[in-house]
């Protein structure tokens, strides 16, 4: 799985852009999905909304309690993921690497925990 994850400098400097530097970024997301689909190796990609609009879900005494959110004191929040299924972690940062956030430091790679050989 492919994170990004945004911060306050994040939008600050995307606010920065010119409008045209803002459409390109998004062309070149767009780009690499129409890339990763076609060539089979995208299961999904999406953005996420703003942190503010979260809900917080937790399971108190066997009841649900459903909160606003986010009540994390973090700087930086997931602002969205591409899904892949790739050959190679090498392969997965190479896409990682063309991701528009990578310029400014803000995309992971991280594995799929395989839970496989787990009883159920």
């Amino acid at each position: 799985m492919i994170l990004l994850h945004s911060n306050a400098d994040f939008a600050a400097r995307f606010e920065a852009l010119s409008p045209e530097q803002r459409a390109r970024f998004g062309v070149d997301h767009l780009a690499l999905t129409r890339e990763l689909t076609g060539s089979g190796e995208l299961i999904a990609s999406e953005g996420l909304a703003d942190p503010s609009l979260a809900r917080w879900v937790s399971t108190a005494e066997g009841s649900p309690v459903v909160a606003d959110g986010p009540f994390a004191e973090t700087k930086e929040h997931l602002a969205g993921f591409y899904l892949v299924d790739v050959e190679s972690a090498a392969r997965a940062e190479e896409i990682a690497a063309r991701i528009p956030d990578s310029v400014w430091g803000l995309v992971e790679v991280r594995p799929i925990l395989d839970m496989s050989g787990w009883d159920v």
